[in-house]
């Protein structure tokens, strides 16, 4: 198997990022996600993950800022998602490669915890727990099984709270 290069996005990637996301969930919203997310204004291209495999863009991950309130405490924390892999080259560990990817950044950058909207079985491999467990809830619609965790600082979400997602998420859930 060839490696796979993980690495941050560069304005040259933009496109491809887009059709890899278009082409793995057979629509435009999550690409429209990320463009919205990049207007943001505190988009860091550092946390927009690419995976290359022989030169060509097949999978991407974006983490972005979110915050958990907690009464007048707010903390910041990080999203993980959208986060895809083209479907001719899925199940190669190119998912978990961007996901572990992430991981480490999060580390690195000082976050206290990764929050996901999406599948849990997957995301629990990677560590993910039920964000119930801290009796998180958050601003967005999606099913209370579907927001997972991964708490990489101990403690930091044990007051619980709400995890708010930046707008342009609250317009695709």
């Amino acid at each position: 198997m060839h490696e796979i290069i993980v690495r941050a996005e560069t304005p040259e990637d933009l496109r491809a990022i887009d059709v890899v996301h278009v082409s793995a969930f057979e629509g435009e919203d999550e690409a429209r996600l990320i463009t919205k997310l990049r207007e943001q204004a505190d988009f860091e291209p550092e946390f927009s993950l690419v995976a290359e495999l022989k030169g060509r863009i097949v999978g991407h991950l974006l983490l972005s800022k979110v915050q958990l309130h907690r009464g007048r405490e707010m903390v910041e924390l990080l999203a993980l998602g959208p986060m895809s892999v083209v479907p001719s080259q899925s199940h190669r560990g190119i998912g978990s490669e961007l996901v572990n990817s992430a991981i480490r950044l999060a580390r690195d950058h000082g976050y206290g915890a990764i929050v996901v909207a999406g599948r849990p079985d997957y995301y629990a491999r990677h560590g993910f727990v039920p964000a119930s467990r801290w009796s998180l809830r958050c601003n967005i619609r999606v099913p209370d099984d579907a927001l997972t965790v991964l708490e990489l600082e101990t403690g930091v979400l044990d007051k619980g709270g709400e995890i708010r997602f930046p707008p342009p998420f609250a317009e695709l859930f």
